[in-house]
């Protein structure tokens, strides 16, 4: 099979303020916008925004790799998200995950790469 492109797609009740997250954030690429369909290319992976999202906490398994998860959680808040889990030391190590909510209740996580 030939794949031509791949995206992941996640929903969206205010399309603008879920394209300005992922932009602002994480240094997302606006690919394309409209009112059904977005696309923000982040690190090479292209994340699809669809229109006609209800705002209700839906788990995507979206992970986004940080330098420093606590810092990423409180990017995460500035802009209008959420945390559902702090990030917490393990083991005498900084944080290495942060359970977060974007603008429209679409779960994502924030981890950072581990020495090991």
């Amino acid at each position: 099979m030939k794949v031509e492109r791949f995206k992941y797609i996640i929903w969206a009740a205010d399309m603008n303020r879920a394209v300005n997250f992922y932009a602002t954030v994480f240094g997302g690429t606006i690919l394309k916008q409209n009112e059904i369909i977005s696309e923000v290319e982040i690190c090479g992976g292209i994340i699809g925004i669809h229109g006609g999202g209800e705002g209700t906490r839906t788990w995507t398994g979206l992970s986004f790799q940080v330098p420093d998860v606590i810092e990423g959680a409180h990017e995460i808040v500035a802009a209008g998200g959420q945390l559902t889990r702090e990030p917490e030391p393990e083991n005498g190590e900084p944080p290495h995950l942060a359970m977060c909510l974007d603008t429209e209740g679409n779960e994502i996580m924030l981890s950072r790469k581990r020495g090991h």
